[in-house]
């Protein structure tokens, strides 16, 4: 049967042996539902609450303007718990392949890249570097695989034996501002440390005082090596090309006075006046100076760029 309700009731119970199709309208306040009791329940407009017990399972159609809906506890999906910064492990990439479709997704999810050309570059990591780095967290059972919270690369640096370049540093969106880039920049140091290395280089865009906090000052670019071998000589390294110059390389006019072309007719041209001498010091040698405000450096796509370095 078919039962409308109206007048604004406070409180309806139905019996167990009844299951009617069930419309309820006019500012219906409260309904409660007997735990045998699994009818389709219509709510119609400006429903002010909706309680059900914790064994009722109705399906449910909700119109206009529901003002509020409440359901047990136990009924409502829980949030995943953060994990315990102590309980985090550093771990390459290579010696955990099962993980490497994950660590994948996390830098897609930064980075949009063909998830092929990704898995390959993972695939690269090696204990002779470039080297894959991901900072695990435990799984939330004990059989379940661990959590991919971060990632970063390590690669070797062109002329400078007890150096690293580091790459591709990424936390998970769900842990970001509570602690774990931290954790995985130390991780990097102690990693790094344990291998006989002693400075760490990097670049960034936007995140020079989060690196700045963690000890990192402004430097000079670097070349990175995107593989290493030991038959390989060292000079043969050195003939990759360098980090590029900040200002584009030019040539000084020489100020000698030429001889000047003679014309089809009449004496030679008299030679150029020499050029006035510079009224100020030229500017010294070098690259212009960073500073946490401008750089003069620029990544391939003409974004200003920070390189960074840190003893450790």
């Amino acid at each position: 049967m078919e039962l409308i309700l109206s007048n604004s009731p406070a409180k309806l119970t139905l019996g167990p042996a009844c299951q009617p199709e069930l419309t309820l309208r006019f500012n219906l306040t409260k309904l409660t539902l007997d735990p045998t009791h699994q009818p389709e329940v219509t709510l119609s407009p400006r429903l002010a609450e909706l309680t059900l017990d914790s064994t009722c399972h109705p399906e449910m159609t909700l119109r206009p303007d529901p003002a509020e809906l409440t359901l047990d506890p136990r009924h409502q999906p829980e949030e995943t718990p953060l994990p315990s910064l102590a309980e985090l492990t550093l771990e390459p990439v290579h010696c955990r392949p099962e993980l490497l479709d994950a660590c994948a997704d996390l830098i897609n999810d930064q980075w949009p890249r063909s998830r092929a050309s990704r898995l390959h570059s993972l695939g690269q990591s090696s204990d002779a570097f470039p080297l894959c780095l991901m900072l695990l967290s435990p799984g939330l059972t004990p059989e379940a695989a661990p959590i991919v919270v971060g990632h970063a690369r390590l690669s070797r640096v062109l002329d400078l034996p007890q150096s690293l370049l580091v790459e591709t540093v990424v936390v998970a969106r769900a842990f970001r501002g509570r602690g774990f880039g931290r954790r995985l920049m130390e991780g990097l140091e102690v990693f790094a440390r344990a291998r006989g290395f002693r400075r760490l280089h990097l670049t960034t865009h936007d995140q020079l005082y989060f690196y700045a906090h963690l000890g990192y000052q402004l430097g000079e670019p670097v070349q990175g090596l995107v593989f290493t071998s030991q038959r390989l000589p060292s000079t043969l390294l050195r003939a990759f090309p360098r980090a590029p110059s900040s200002r584009p390389s030019c040539k000084v006019p020489s100020l000698t006075a030429q001889a000047a072309p003679r014309g089809p007719k009449g004496p030679p041209l008299p030679p150029p006046p020499p050029l006035p001498q510079p009224t100020s010091p030229s500017s010294p040698e070098g690259p212009l100076p960073q500073s946490l405000l401008e750089t003069q450096y620029q990544d391939l796509r003409g974004c200003p760029i920070f390189w960074m370095e840190k003893n450790i």
